[in-house]
């Protein structure tokens, strides 16, 4: 049983930067993976929907250090006179130099555009991407006893229940959480989520497969970690080379909530077909951290459907997307899946799928005393005086003799009642009968 009161505090700081896996600094052209030729042309790309740019400010849109890269298909584009220099030097270097792109560069814009409107930071090969997410999911945090009381300190859980939350943290697979609602599923499933983004791990910002351009960093979904070392990331640090691989960030180990508009394409590559790249799906954009799926069962998709594609995944830990051109793309799957669900679990799926999820773990109704330590957490937290006679007025009256069970929620949303009440009363907002009763005719109702 758990509070789904408060949203707890991160008390663990962020580990250093792990050493299982940095990007390491690229200074050459065969060291990018990629051709000569496409980077040119997203290079064109870049200056064709910016127009004049400096040498640097181009090292700094595609991410790829000026000197030695950067430099050299600048020579050559202006050698082939797709861009020309426009202005003498604002600056040291020749990366100062102003650079605009020439008709024929346009043209060549162009026919590039029609094949992939992507112009960003440069992607990094598949099979690079694939070799970083296993390095860095042999370097996910072991959960301990005292570490799980730690993060889990701002929740009230049965001994029970806690004692199967840390081995399912750990085994890094599936978890299927199931329980009425109200008793706080999302609550849990957040404070392992803050556990897991006390780490950090690094992602490219887009992958590159046969071409074509996956898409992998989103704005939403994953927070960015400050460098400690300035030189790392930035324009100084792509001028004259980089201590790392400047196509990656650095984020929080991600945690990635979908509910009911997760549907079965949402589990394959995106196709933009206006912008001709994709998108990675949520379960990659989660590797190395936690995808929650909350409320299944409520999805548009049948839950045997939906687990049939998760089976292959959680089984082999190797996932494959399809691109449209009907090549298949292998990458792993280092994701802890948490299915969150209200419904029973005989009316999801039968045993043998049930099966397949590593651990079962029932989130079951409060116990009178964790009853009693929730309304006495959220009363103080919001202001509500506190009696043990008013909690006992409120259960025997409201609970006992209407034989209604107990859910981890109501203490807040009583407290919640009781405050806008004693607004309108001008009164102070107490657990007494009176407040009591007004709270509980204006939130309860008879199913």
């Amino acid at each position: 049983m758990v509070s789904a009161e408060g949203k707890g505090s991160n008390t663990l700081k962020s580990n250093p930067v792990q050493k299982a896996f940095i990007p390491p600094p690229i200074n050459t052209m065969e060291q990018t993976g990629l051709s000569m030729l496409w980077l040119q042309d997203l290079i064109l790309k870049v200056i064709y929907y910016q127009g004049y740019m400096s040498g640097f400010k181009i090292a700094e849109e595609v991410a790829l250090p000026f000197t030695g890269i950067v430099d050299q298909i600048i020579d050559v584009l202006k050698r082939e006179k797709l861009i020309e220099s426009r202005t003498s030097q604002i600056g040291l270097g020749e990366g100062s130099y102003v650079y605009a792109i020439t008709g024929a560069g346009i043209s060549r814009a162009r026919e590039a555009l029609e094949r992939s409107q992507y112009a960003g930071p440069a992607p990094v090969p598949i099979a690079t991407y694939n070799e970083s997410i296993l390095k860095q999911g042999r370097a996910r945090i072991q959960v301990t006893n005292r570490l799980m009381r730690q993060v889990m300190s701002h929740l009230v859980i049965e001994e029970k229940t806690f004692s199967q939350l840390g081995p399912a943290v750990n085994s890094g697979t599936s978890i299927f959480m199931y329980g009425a609602p109200g008793n706080g599923k999302t609550s849990v499933a957040k404070a392992i989520g803050n556990l897991v983004q006390a780490q950090t791990m690094y992602i490219p910002y887009a992958v590159y497969v046969d071409g074509q351009v996956i898409k992998m960093f989103d704005s939403v979904n994953h927070q960015l970690v400050k460098e400690e070392d300035a030189t790392a990331r930035g324009t100084g640090s792509l001028r004259t080379g980089v201590r790392r691989d400047p196509r990656w960030v650095r984020i929080r180990r991600p945690f990635i909530m979908t509910g009911g508009e997760l549907t079965m394409s949402g589990l394959d590559l995106v196709f933009d077909t206006t912008n001709k790249y994709y998108e990675a799906p949520f379960q990659v954009k989660a590797n190395g951290g936690i995808l929650l799926i909350d409320d299944f069962g409520r999805q548009l998709v049948r839950p045997r459907d939906l687990l049939n594609r998760w089976i292959v995944p959680l089984e082999n830990r190797i996932d494959y997307m399809s691109l449209h051109t009907g090549r298949k793309v292998e990458v792993p799957f280092d994701v802890l899946v948490i299915f969150s669900t209200n419904l029973p679990p005989k009316d999801l799926v039968d045993e043998a799928f049930l099966r397949r999820l590593r651990h079962k773990i029932e989130i079951g109704d409060p116990s009178y005393e964790a009853y009693r330590e929730l309304f006495r957490r959220v009363s103080g937290q919001k202001g509500v005086t506190y009696s043990d006679q008013g909690l006992a007025y409120l259960l025997q009256e409201h609970y006992i003799k209407r034989n209604r069970p107990l859910r981890a929620s109501h203490p807040r949303d009583l407290c919640d009642q009781i405050l806008d009440i004693a607004r309108y009363l001008n009164v102070e907002p107490k657990l007494n009968r009176e407040l009591i009763d007004k709270a509980a005719e204006s939130y309860f109702v008879e199913l």
